[in-house]
């Protein structure tokens, strides 16, 4: 997210409603679910390398509440990430409980958390990045505004693999919790694949309940 974004005027007619009550319920439980996580992290690290993100967005989006309010549906999305990253932040990604109940329950050979949290990487940043261009760029209602969402989710993927390629190379083996590899040589590969695969799936059911989040229908 750029640090610093055109005001949405009054003459704008994609001004998002989301109120107040709920950007600041949902504020607070991420808060406190962030805090709350970094007592007993199985690996201190990790947990900050996961998380960082999460205390860099959220006073980002209290700060530009004002001037660049977002949608009830992105809060939302936005908060449910964010407990997905504090979750992978305080167990370490390989070792989430959830994730070995599904390892167990269906015989897989490692724990899909990690998976999970790769699809989500693309299903909630398409939609912050598709109300970022159509509120601010001349895209909304375009053909393209899908397929260069999906690419900005793409580029952000790719992004992150590269830095936990540079976590491995400068913290070599203390790096392994944050990598969550699990042995998998194609791990990188898969988990931009499901960072697509998150996209994609979130444009194709999201756009419209998006698009009456934001006050408006598709242009004719």
């Amino acid at each position: 997210m750029p640090p610093i974004l055109p005001t949405v005027g009054p003459s704008s007619d994609a001004r998002p409603s989301s109120g107040r009550l709920l950007p600041a319920a949902l504020a607070l439980a991420v808060a406190t679910a962030l805090v709350v996580s970094a007592f007993g992290a199985r690996d201190q690290t990790t947990w900050l390398l996961e998380t960082v993100w999460v205390m860099l967005g959220l006073p980002l989006v209290i700060l530009l509440r004002k001037r660049f309010p977002l949608s009830g549906l992105l809060c939302g999305l936005l908060a449910v990430h964010a407990m997905v990253l504090i979750v992978g932040g305080h167990y370490t990604y390989a070792e989430v409980p959830a994730g070995d109940w599904v390892r167990d329950w269906f015989g897989l050979e490692r724990n899909p958390y990690d998976r999970f949290g790769h699809l989500m990487q693309g299903f909630v940043p398409a939609i912050l990045v598709r109300e970022l261009l159509v509120r601010t760029s001349p895209l909304r209602g375009s053909r393209w505004l899908a397929p260069l969402t999906v690419c900005a989710c793409l580029a952000f993927s790719a992004v992150f693999e590269m830095l936990e390629w540079l976590a491995a190379v400068t913290g070599g083996q203390a790096a392994d919790a944050f990598l969550a590899t699990q042995g998998d040589v194609w791990d990188t590969q898969w988990d931009m694949f499901c960072a697509l695969i998150g996209a994609v799936c979130s444009l194709l059911l999201l756009s419209r309940l998006h698009d009456r989040a934001l006050g408006y229908g598709p242009r004719t």
